[in-house]
Parts: C-alpha cells; sequence; structure tokens
C-alpha cells in the first residue's frame, strides 16, 4: 500500500538539489574551506529573520547524526503581508516592480533552495546563459521568483507535464520573457519534466532526428543522459560492458532453503538515498509509486567480546571524535594553503595522542570505529584524505532523511533502462574524437556518431583501460591522477529466518586491531524491504583492500563468529545463512573502486575538471567522480548525466547554427565584401596570417567575431624529398597551398567563431602552421569563402561597422582602387568564364590573361593586370590557361572531400571539361588522371590511366611540360591527401573563382 499524498510542510516533494546557506557568523563551529559563493543581490530589511533548516551531514552516513548542524535561509521575500502592502504602493514604470505571483513566495523560494539555486543571486550557469539582460536588477528578482514558482508547481505533482502556458495567468504579461527563459532553462537542464512518468514517456518522439550521440556506460548517469537526450530527439547508442545496465547499482535476487524456501532482493552496490529533500532518485521512486524506508536513527554498538557498548561511554566518545573534527577545520584555517598536503588521518592521530593517557581500551575502540565509519562515508582510507577538503560537498548535502528504496534500486535502473538502446557486453578500449565526429571502438565494432559521453567510474580512467585519441588534455589526466578513488565491499547473507532485532536497521561491531577496523564494523539489516530476512556486513577502509583476496568462506566465516557472538549470550541461536554474496568492486574491471574522494593535494576543482568537455563539444564526461556537489553518491551520478545532457544538447546547437550560417550564401554580397575589405585594415586583433574584428562594445568572450586568413606569404618548399608514406597533416596543407600561391594574389578565407577561441588561437605556438592545426583539429572550425558566412555575418559586419562610425581608413575599398566598378569586374568575371568555354570548344589560338590575371580572392575584388603573350602545348591548348586549372585542382583536391559524381559534375558545369563516364565512378584522385581537355584525338577523352606510385615519370605517356603533367604531377603529390578527410575552404560555392 502507497502512503498518502505528502503535504507541502513535508518537504518530500521538494527538487533535485539542496544548497545550503553558509551558517551565521555567530556560530562556533569553523566552516570548511570553500569557494566563495555569487556576490548575492542587496536587499532591503537585510537583518530579516533567517528560517533554521538542519541538514545532517553526509559524511557520517553510517550511522545517523543526532546533533544537526542548522543552515539558514535569508528573508530574501518580504513577508506575506508586506507583500500586499509593496504591492499597493503606487509605481510609476510596472518593469521595475517586483511581481507577485502567489503567497507563497517564501516556500516557493525554500523548494528552489533544494533544486540548487541560490535564494537571492543567480547560478554560475543561469549567468553563462544570459537569462537575464542585467544582474543584481529588479529583473532578477522577478525571474528567481518566476524560476522557484515553475519548480515547485512541478514538485507538486512530478506524474505531469508542467508546460508554459500554465503559468501565463499568473505571471504579468511584462515578464513573460523571463517566463520564456526560466521554462526553457529548466526544461533542458533537467530540473523539471524528467524521470520515467507517463507523461514523460509520452513526450518522446517516434522519429529521432538530431545528433548521434554514443553513451559509453549504462550506469545511472549515462542512463538520465539517454534519455533526456532522446526525448529531446537524439539519436543515442548507449554502449554497457556488462550483461546488465546500472554499473554500480546492482540489486541481486538472492533464494534458497530446501523446505522452506527464502528469497529476497539485495543492493549489493549503492544502496542507501542519502537525503530526500531534494534528491531526484526520490522523485524517480515517487513517479513509480515506491515508497521509501527511512534507516531509523537507532544503531547500537557491540564490543569486540559482543557486549553492548554503555550509552554513555558511546555518546562521549561519539562527541570527542566530531570535536577533532572540529579542531581539524580550525588547523586547516590556520595552515592555510599548507593544509592541501596535509592528510585528514595525520591531523587526527596526532590529536588523539595528546588525549592517549587519558582514554581506555574501549574509547580507543570507538575512536577506531568512528574512524571507520568515516572511511566508508569517503571509500578511503583516512591518511590518504585531503585534510583541506576532503569535505568540501558537505555544505551541499541533500537534506531529509537517509532511506532505503523497498525491492532495491534496481527499480530505479530498470525503469532508467526503458525503451534505451542499449548494447550489452561491449567493451570499449578506445574513443576517437575529432571536429568531424566520434570513433567509438569495442573490441572489433567501431560506433560513429557526432558526439560521445564518457560515464565510465574514475578508476577505469585511471587504469587507462580506454584510449582516447587524441590524448585528454593534461589539466584532465592531472585531475584523474590528483583525485582519490576507494574501495567498499559488502557481505550480503540471506538466512532462513530473522534472529535480530526488527526495530532497527543498523548496528555496529567493534575490533581492538586498528588496521582491520573496517572489517565488518557495520551491519544493515534489509529484512524490511529486502522482501526477506537478509543481513549485509560492511567492509570498508584498509579491510576492504584486504579482503579482495579473502576466500568468500572465511570471510562468510567470520561474520558468522560476529553475529554469534552478539546474539548467543542474548539465549539467540544464529541459523546459518542459505545462500551468501561476497563484493569484489576493487576487482571489477568495469569499476576498480567504488567511488570519489578528494586525496591529499587534490580539491574540489578536480571535479570540475573532471567535468569538462574536450573537442570542442565532442568529448563529455559525467559520473559521480565528475559531480563537485554531490560526489561518491548515486544521485550525483544521476544529475551529472542531466547536466551533461544539456551541456551536448547546446554544443549541438551551436554546430547546427554555424552548418546552416556556413550553407547561407550572403544576400547583400557586393556591399558586405566592401565593408569587410573595410573593416579588415583596422583588425582588432591581428597574428601572423590570421586577423580578427569583433563587436568592441560588447564585452562577452563568446560573441561572435570574424576571422580572416590569408595566403600569400612565400614558404620554403620543407616537404619536398619527404617519404611517399610520411604522414601528411595540416602543417603540409598550409605550406603546399602557400608555396603553390606563391609570389600570386592572396587569397583570403573566413569563419566565424567566438572571441574566446580567438584569444586562443592567438596563444597557440608554433606559427601559422601550429594556428591552422588547432583552428582545424581542436576547435573544429571550417575555413570559407566571403559568401558563405551567410547572413549572420552580413548582420555582424554592419553592426560593427555602425559601431565603428564614420571612422575612415587608410585606404578605401580595393575595387576602387583598382579603379574597377562593380558592373566592370562582374564583366570581366564572365569574360574570364567565356575564355574557358571558347577553349573548350575550338582550338584556335584566344589570347588569354596573364596568370597574374588570377584572382582567387573570396570576395569580389579583381584586380587589372597588363597580358602577355600566351603559352600553347603540343595540343593547341592555351597552357597559360591550363596552369591556372592546375592550380584549382590543387585547391579543390588538397582541401576538400568532395565524391568523384560531385567533382565530375562540378567541373562539367564549371569548366565544361569532358570526363568519360566510366571514370565518373572512381575516387577523386582517379578521376583527376581521367581528365582529358579539347583538341586532342579529336575531341575524345583519353584518360591518363597510370597509377602516379607505380608509373615513372618517364615512362607516364604524357608530354613533359604540357598540362597535363603538370595536373599529373599534382594528383602525386596529393594522394595522401585524398586518402583521408580534410577540410572545406570554400568548396561547391564558387568563393574561389577567375
Amino acid at each position: 500500500m502507497n502512503p498518502p499524498s505528502p503535504t507541502p510542510d513535508d518537504f518530500s516533494f521538494l527538487p533535485l538539489e539542496f544548497v545550503p546557506y553558509p551558517p551565521l557568523p555567530a556560530q562556533t563551529t569553523p566552516t570548511p574551506i570553500q569557494t566563495p559563493p555569487a556576490p548575492a543581490l542587496a536587499l532591503p530589511n537585510s537583518n530579516a529573520a533567517f528560517l533554521s533548516f538542519p541538514i545532517p551531514k553526509k559524511r557520517r552516513r553510517g550511522r545517523p547524526q543526532k546533533n544537526q548542524n542548522s543552515f539558514h535561509l535569508p528573508h530574501f521575500f518580504p513577508p506575506n503581508g508586506a507583500q500586499n502592502k509593496q504591492q499597493q504602493k503606487p509605481v510609476p514604470d510596472i518593469s521595475e516592480e517586483i511581481i507577485v505571483i502567489n503567497k507563497e513566495s517564501t516556500n516557493e523560494a525554500l523548494i528552489g533552495l533544494s533544486a540548487g539555486f541560490p535564494a537571492d543571486s543567480l547560478t554560475d550557469e543561469e549567468i553563462d546563459a544570459r537569462l537575464v539582460a542585467n544582474i543584481g536588477g529588479i529583473e532578477q528578482v522577478n525571474y528567481i521568483l518566476i524560476r522557484n514558482h515553475i519548480i515547485a508547481k512541478w514538485r507538486e505533482n512530478v506524474n505531469v507535464w508542467v508546460t508554459k502556458e500554465m503559468f501565463l495567468d499568473s505571471v504579468p504579461e511584462h515578464c513573460h520573457g523571463l517566463l520564456d527563459s526560466a521554462y526553457n532553462y529548466l526544461v533542458s537542464h533537467g530540473y523539471i519534466n524528467f524521470g520515467v512518468s507517463q507523461s514523460i514517456k509520452e513526450r518522446f518522439p517516434s522519429e529521432y532526428t538530431k545528433s548521434n550521440v554514443i553513451v559509453v556506460g549504462a550506469g545511472m548517469a549515462g542512463l538520465s543522459a539517454a534519455r533526456q537526450l532522446m526525448r529531446l530527439g537524439f539519436k543515442v547508442t548507449v554502449l554497457e560492458g556488462r550483461k546488465r545496465a546500472g554499473g554500480r547499482v546492482y540489486t541481486m535476487r538472492m533464494e534458497g532453503g530446501a523446505a522452506n524456501r527464502v528469497s529476497a532482493s539485495v543492493d549489493l552496490g549503492g544502496s542507501v538515498l542519502t537525503g530526500t529533500l531534494g534528491n531526484p532518485l526520490g522523485i524517480l521512486a515517487r513517479q513509480l509509486g515506491c515508497w521509501m524506508h527511512k534507516v531509523r536513527d537507532k544503531c547500537p554498538l557491540y564490543s569486540v567480546g559482543g557486549r553492548p557498548v554503555d550509552l554513555d561511554m558511546d555518546m562521549k566518545v561519539e562527541t570527542a571524535f566530531n570535536g577533532l573534527l572540529d579542531k581539524a577545520s580550525r588547523l586547516r584555517q590556520l595552515m592555510g594553503d599548507v593544509s592541501v598536503d596535509v592528510s585528514l588521518g595525520a591531523a587526527l592521530e596526532t590529536f588523539r595522542q595528546v588525549h592517549e593517557d587519558a582514554v581506555n581500551k574501549e574509547e580507543i575502540n570507538l575512536f577506531n570505529w568512528h574512524c571507520a565509519n568515516l572511511e566508508y562515508a569517503n571509500a578511503g582510507l583516512l591518511s590518504k584524505l585531503s585534510l583541506a577538503f576532503w569535505d568540501q560537498d558537505d555544505p551541499y548535502d541533500m537534506g531529509g532523511d537517509h532511506c532505503f528504496l523497498p525491492g532495491g534500486n534496481g527499480r530505479l535502473v530498470q525503469a532508467l533502462a526503458e525503451n534505451v538502446p542499449i548494447l550489452y557486453e561491449k567493451t570499449v578500449h578506445t574513443i576517437r574524437y575529432g571536429s568531424d565526429g566520434v570513433q567509438v571502438i569495442a573490441g572489433s565494432q567501431v560506433f560513429e556518431g557526432d558526439m560521445v559521453l564518457c560515464t565510465v567510474p574514475l578508476g577505469v580512467l585511471k587504469n587507462g583501460s580506454i584510449k582516447f585519441i587524441p590524448e585528454l588534455p593534461q589539466r584532465k589526466l592531472d585531475g584523474i591522477k590528483r583525485l582519490g578513488y576507494g574501495l567498499l565491499n559488502k557481505v550480503a547473507m540471506l538466512f532462513p529466518c530473522v534472529f535480530w532485532e526488527t526495530d532497527l536497521d543498523t548496528f555496529g561491531h567493534l575490533t581492538d586491531d586498528t588496521s582491520s577496523r573496517g572489517e565488518f564494523f557495520l551491519f544493515y539489516s534489509y529484512a524490511t524491504v529486502a522482501g526477506g530476512p537478509i543481513l549485509i556486513a560492511l567492509v570498508a577502509g584498509e579491510a576492504a583492500h584486504k579482503f579482495e583476496s579473502m576466500p568468500p568462506t572465511d570471510a562468510v566465516t567470520k561474520v558468522i563468529q560476529i553475529l554469534k557472538g552478539i546474539y548467543e549470550p542474548q539465549g539467540i541461536t544464529v541459523p546459518e545463512p542459505v545462500q551468501t554474496v561476497c563484493t569484489r568492486w576493487g576487482s571489477d574491471p568495469f569499476t576498480l573502486g567504488s567511488y570519489s574522494n578528494v586525496a591529499v593535494g587534490a580539491s574540489g576543482d578536480d571535479y570540475d575538471i573532471l567535468a569538462e568537455s574536450v573537442g570542442d563539444g565532442r568529448l563529455f564526461f559525467a559520473g559521480e567522480a565528475t559531480n563537485r556537489r554531490y560526489p561518491a553518491t548515486m544521485h550525483g551520478a544521476f544529475l551529472s548525466g542531466l547536466r551533461e545532457a544539456a551541456n551536448m544538447i547546446r554544443y549541438a546547437g551551436t554546430r547546427a547554427s554555424r552548418m546552416k550560417v556556413n550553407r547561407t550564401p550572403s544576400k547583400n554580397t557586393h556591399t558586405c565584401a566592401s565593408l569587410l575589405a573595410d573593416l579588415f585594415r583596422e583588425p582588432d586583433i591581428e597574428f601572423g596570417s590570421f586577423s580578427v574584428i569583433f563587436g568592441r562594445k560588447n564585452p562577452d568572450l563568446k560573441s561572435t567575431a570574424i576571422l580572416k586568413v590569408t595566403f600569400n606569404e612565400p614558404r620554403k618548399k620543407s616537404q619536398e624529398g619527404s617519404r611517399p608514406d610520411q604522414q601528411h597533416s595540416n602543417e603540409l596543407l598550409f605550406q603546399q597551398l602557400q608555396s603553390h600561391f606563391n609570389q600570386q594574389q592572396p587569397v583570403h578565407v573566413y569563419t566565424l567563431l567566438s572571441k574566446q577561441q580567438a584569444l586562443e588561437l592567438r596563444e597557440v605556438r608554433g606559427g601559422d602552421e601550429m594556428r591552422m592545426n588547432y583552428l582545424c583539429e581542436k576547435l573544429g572550425v571550417k575555413l570559407i569563402g566571403r559568401k558563405g558566412l551567410g547572413p549572420t555575418a552580413d548582420s555582424l559586419i554592419a553592426s560593427i561597422k555602425a559601431e565603428r562610425g564614420g571612422h575612415k581608413t587608410p585606404a578605401t575599398s580595393l575595387g576602387l582602387r583598382s579603379g574597377m566598378s562593380k558592373l566592370q569586374k562582374v564583366t570581366l568575371k564572365r569574360k574570364l568564364v567565356r575564355r574557358a568555354k571558347i577553349v573548350r570548344s575550338s582550338n584556335k589560338y584566344v589570347p588569354p590573361l596573364k596568370l597574374s590575371m588570377v584572382n582567387v580572392k573570396v570576395s569580389e575584388e579583381i584586380q587589372t593586370t597588363n597580358h602577355a603573350p600566351p603559352e600553347m602545348n603540343s595540343t593547341g591548348c592555351v597552357d597559360n590557361f591550363m596552369y591556372k586549372l592546375t592550380i584549382w585542382f590543387q585547391i579543390l583536391f588538397s582541401i576538400t572531400p568532395l565524391g568523384a559524381r560531385q567533382m565530375s559534375t562540378y567541373f562539367l558545369y564549371r569548366f565544361d571539361i569532358s570526363i568519360p563516364v566510366k571514370w565518373r565512378t572512381h575516387t577523386p584522385l582517379q578521376m583527376l588522371l581521367s581528365v582529358s581537355f579539347p583538341g586532342q584525338h579529336n575531341g575524345e577523352a583519353v584518360p591518363l590511366n597510370h597509377h602516379p606510385r607505380s608509373c615513372p615519370q618517364a615512362d607516364c605517356g604524357v608530354e613533359k611540360g604540357s598540362s597535363q603533367r603538370r595536373i599529373y604531377e599534382i594528383a602525386q603529390l596529393n594522394r595522401a591527401m585524398m586518402e583521408r578527410r580534410c577540410y572545406d575552404v570554400s568548396a561547391g560555392q564558387g568563393e574561389i573563382w577567375f
């Protein structure tokens, strides 16, 4: 039977995350070193009363904390009566008025707070999303009110899809823009309308038409990201190495017994929902109609011999232990940065030794038990935990009770995996990523996509089980190395009956050996939630590592001896278990451990570093070790998946916009070309062959800029004599392109990018070749002609020109400088194309323009040059024109990855060149060798069917100095270019022309 629906006072409907405010200055307990919060909005009545909000510390999760710290929420919003009074005051401009949506703004602020949003300021993500025009003003206050109202509305019934139209009546019309911003942000980032309810399932599209995404790992992070992406229309494929989903969340069905058959479900991995006030897994449970069992506070401890520990002594040692943690907090504040290199264990041991003479053996054993409990909470040895940052996530702990989910957390996994395309037993060993997409290799299978999300545990990354090509940035590699990754193991035992107390969920056992203090130190009773009599014994700290090599029979024997020592003196018989399971998470190749912690030398920043995407939005990372606020938790992994889904959606949208811009020809070509040439005479940034212009009044580093790359400087022929099999790179491409236009007119190619990317490009060392490699490989942009920039660039050019006003550039436009009008330019272009067609139709001599007449600039600018006597080859064709055509082949075949059919169609249209039909299905290189020109064998096409590698130059059958021979030689130089994918410069739009 399901429990009754919660009331607002229960706070069981609170949303995703919980971010408490720092304690009041008067609090005596020192706070850990934290990153300063975002500046709060200064509002009237700053000394108003505070609302107390108790938060239990997750770090003591093995045993419920009796004395809870109280965090406080400032009265950001005025009292209900004050709201009404404020509403009655006449305000001339309604845009400068704080709106009133309802009378429960304070309660909604608490809900927004538990969702991870500060009460009176924006998160960094909201600021980056530019949801409000002015930070810190009335508009921000109204946005926060609307945002909190939307979240609270959905939490009232998480089984209903909340639409924007539901708020049109309650939100004033002049704030509907803020409503749009808040609603779209909350939906795309997974703060509302997420989960497994029927209303959300109905929102999944019938066809997935957006980017192709590969998710590595079907754990909580991978499943939450996959579902979010699928709902928004992305094509998702999940690769999982195991035969099941869930990763470190694993619910196993145990059964046994002959006469009296018993069975139960037990969580061998993640088991406790640590806090339910804002826990998204609690929301999933509500959507599934599952009730949650609170882990009760009662947790008796038993001494080595099985005797119950005196309650007064227990409380005394626990208070002393917490006092030592407080002293450690004060110590790290006094030590400053030095504390980063000191372990928490060293500090506690130093303090303990000071009072060693004043404690007895029983108290030492109790102290060791609390140390083991702390090692369980962090899955790491105290001697390896950072004194400075071991508890850096404590202020963000979820509020509320710690709970078990009846039937196991596998129910959540099963619901999340429903209808998600998961390929099991696909062990990924290589991930390739670049500007054109990603490749994920599992065994002999290669999976290709636009983006990849890696959700493997930190232990797998530390082990190097997956090879990344190219290698991950050193910053991320260092973060992976610094963060700690610990171990926790379990022994699950199914008994024929319950022989322990039924009014408790946990009990502990002491040991007199410090090195084994974590061995079976805590027991969980699953009898109330598993459907059968199950006990779980935990193994933490150093004992967890030793447990990996302990025979299972020996481990079970030790546990049974402990249980008999506790219950047989009470006259209770401990039966033999009907089934037992021992975990080996440290030996599992898909985990190699349990969960992360902040080791000595690390900090909370390393979680953020692990969360950073790589390859300009191609490779993403999620998992508990990428969540700074909620590491080492199931909900932390789940939330990281939603976070990365939002990031992938943003990058996919940016790329789609960029492609749309690249494919949309400009409708104002002549005007914008002239303006662009004018603006680039005084670029904002200039380095090497690169120059950048942008709006100077816009300080946003993400604002759009225009980059121009100029190819016009002589280059040394550094590639001559290289081995035929030498790997070609963008450096070679850059040098070849430069060398072919040596002493010719410059080539200008462009692209749109952000101001931040332009600044990063400027800092690249190694010259223009390295910058070109960074631009194409790292940033993933494509260089295009002026016409390919599209209307977005036109509007940007116009705005920059308007911003600079009537400022005169040193020179006029190129067209005016050359003394040519726009009509003259167009006429000249037509004449040049006509000359090409005349050559095609006749063998007669046609006076051509000199080679210097060729202008391959992307813009509409042409310079006049003098004529010179032409050269003719043996076939009577104009050799000068054919040499120009050779340059065309060099550009197109080196830079543009066009297929054979595209190339044949393009050249037939562009130059009226005959290409035999039988050759049009060949590769671009083969087709190049088949090109023939008029005037040969009565106009019939004669293919040059000798392969460049197999045919000596003397025997190739092509006359030296002829046009065909030159094309043939260029084909030899570019054979490697044809065998790999290259980048578009200006293909298919005619930006490069005679």
